[in-house]
């Protein structure tokens, strides 16, 4: 499967189509899946229970970097409880196809992984599928680890738009310990900027919207946006109760001050039920 991913042809696994989501291949990793989730980072998760029948969007904030243990946990544990067949796609960063780690979005695409577009996510809903949504993005995953307890959706609310339109609960995913597994200590990527505002040479001529200094395998102290191994520290991933709204409809996922609503409650909700797991987990300390 690595392989296949790896010498797919550019417009093969290319996260524009849905028809290359695989349960063969699936099955084929969810071994692998298991033992990261339950072997190495002797993951707890729970409220599964919460996601209805039909539709979900699951919106989720991820920690760690390019690994995002919690991201792979969460994958794994989708599976676990609902097989291969029940239709789910993910969102992913382009960027990933483009020279980040291009055989590993290949490979994911086997998963369900999609690209982020409108596009793709307005076709897996028009299929039926549910879809999962990181809206932070690279910015998310590696914000710093003193805000490692706080929720951070980068005020993207393209999430809450499609979820009006196609008339879709919306599905918190939380997690924590998962920013233990790569130390950010700082993201300077508007310093880099203001040296030379449009000016700076990206590698590869890509702008990576991003610029962590981090503690992390193997690299020790790192600069960039690099693909790291995470340190094998417990997580704890929780699924909470769907949100819905009020209003659905196109007309509701027009109106700029109801989108804006909606976000907000979101992002409020998902900062609540993260305090409680942080009490939980940590025994009274909500920091950062």
């Amino acid at each position: 499967m690595a392989q296949q991913a790896a010498i797919a042809p550019p417009d093969k696994l290319s996260g524009l189509s849905l028809d290359e989501r695989s349960p063969e291949n699936i099955e084929r990793l969810l071994p692998l899946l298991e033992w990261v989730t339950n072997t190495y980072f002797h993951t707890q998760t729970d409220g599964w229970e919460h996601i209805p029948d039909g539709q979900v969007m699951l919106i989720g904030s991820h920690n760690g970097g390019l690994a995002a243990p919690d991201t792979l946990a969460m994958t794994y544990e989708w599976f676990h409880q609902f097989g291969t067949e029940r239709l789910i796609y993910a969102l992913m960063d382009s960027r990933m196809w483009q020279i980040i780690m291009p055989a590993v979005a290949r490979m994911g695409v086997h998963m369900g992984a999609i690209r982020a577009e409108p596009r793709m996510a307005i076709a897996a809903l028009k299929r039926g599928a549910s879809l999962a949504i990181y809206p932070g993005g690279a910015k998310d995953v590696f914000r710093p680890y003193a805000l490692r307890h706080r929720i951070f959706l980068n005020g993207n609310q393209g999430f809450v738009k499609l979820a009006l339109a196609h008339e879709v609960p919306i599905v918190p995913m939380i997690s924590h310990g998962a920013h233990e597994t790569l130390i950010v200590l700082a993201e300077i990527y508007d310093n880099i900027k203001a040296i030379a505002p449009g000016q700076i040479p990206w590698l590869f001529g890509i702008d990576p919207s991003v610029f962590p200094i981090y503690l992390g395998w193997p690299w020790g102290l790192a600069i960039g946006p690099l693909p790291n191994i995470p340190f094998p520290r417990p997580i704890h991933t929780r699924i909470c109760p769907p949100i819905w709204f009020e209003r659905y409809g196109e007309a509701a996922a027009r109106d700029r001050a109801y989108v804006d609503q909606c976000y907000r409650l979101v992002e409020r909700t998902m900062q609540q039920h993260l305090d409680q797991l942080v009490v939980e987990c940590e025994g009274g300390r909500v920091t950062g």
